[in-house]
């Protein structure tokens, strides 16, 4: 199959190296590695085994990339007021979309501009980190959840699992898309946004009991959101508390990427992960108040230094 890459960092990167190993024909939209892939080709290390690929077809500009089967969306969801213009000159044949962003409101911007039947979404369970330019660290997990923008479990959604599973992806296709990225703001929300505004990973606010019963609370919070969205298959609120806090024991000394983003100056997701929740909830009657704090305080503007 043919693949564009828009959004080239750590999940675009690792995810479009396994697809093309698997003999798919990829093209990777670029902007910092663009020169180091074009010399040394993507290096990738895995604790599933490391491996490097000589020949990668890198691209400034969508417009230059051709024709695809499939687009696979990773750009970072403060840039999405390019996203349609970067997507459009790859959508002009018969191509689908997949965006696997964070957070809500990304199908429902692409659906607009190309019509909800050429778009699917899907959340990715991936603990990633970018090196050097022309490199990708896996630490991680890796799965995937998918499913169409327009919801039911079709044979398209199938087939994209089993491509992706074909690649040494775990993925499982979902009827219901909606309540999967809700299921994963339960863990976004919190371990993003508390560790983005303390500086701290998420073994030490798991190991420090005022914290780990906050990361609680914000899980609790952004179910009673979550279930206010009319799903037929609620969220098992203890369920999914406990599988999400086992989850994130076994990752150890883990930095989620807000907090990477944090730390190295550069723009959050807050809009999608934290701003459309709160509103999706309130327009369901919950008030979400503990993400609504997080999100403005991770929104505040950097103090300046005081001066004595």
């Amino acid at each position: 199959m043919r693949i564009a890459i828009v959004g080239s960092g750590a999940l675009g990167l690792y995810y479009g190296a396994l697809l093309q190993r698997a003999g798919n024909e990829l093209r990777f939209l670029l902007r910092r590695d663009l020169d180091a892939i074009a010399r040394r080709g993507l290096t990738v290390t895995s604790p599933n085994g490391d491996f490097h690929l000589d020949r990668v077809q890198g691209f400034a500009r969508t417009a230059e990339m051709g024709e695809v089967d499939l687009v696979v969306v990773g750009l970072k969801t403060f840039d999405n007021l390019h996203l349609v213009e970067l997507c459009r000159p790859l959508m002009a044949g018969g191509a689908a979309v997949l965006t696997l962003q964070n957070g809500l409101g990304n199908e429902e911007l692409l659906a607009e501009a190309f019509g909800p039947e050429r778009v699917l979404g899907g959340v990715a369970f991936l603990g990633a980190n970018r090196g050097e330019p022309g490199s990708v660290h896996h630490l991680g997990k890796g799965h995937i959840r998918l499913g169409e923008a327009k919801g039911g479990l079709t044979p398209r959604a199938r087939e994209l699992a089993a491509l992706f599973a074909a690649a040494g992806v775990p993925c499982e296709p979902v009827a219901d898309l909606a309540r999967a990225r809700w299921e994963k703001l339960v863990w976004n929300i919190p371990f993003n946004g508390l560790c983005a505004l303390t500086l701290r990973t998420t073994d030490r606010l798991l190991a420090h009991a005022p914290t780990r019963a906050e990361v609680v609370a914000l899980m609790h919070e952004v179910i009673a959101g979550a279930n206010a969205q009319g799903f037929a298959e609620p969220l098992d609120r203890d369920r999914c508390v406990a599988e999400m806090m086992e989850q994130t024991v076994g990752l150890g000394v883990y930095k989620p990427s807000t907090m990477i983003d944090r730390l190295e100056g550069r723009q959050l997701e807050l809009g999608s992960i934290f701003g459309v929740p709160v509103e999706k909830a309130a327009a369901r009657g919950v008030d979400m108040v503990r993400v609504r704090l997080l999100w403005a305080l991770l929104g505040l503007p950097e103090a300046a230094p005081v001066r004595a």
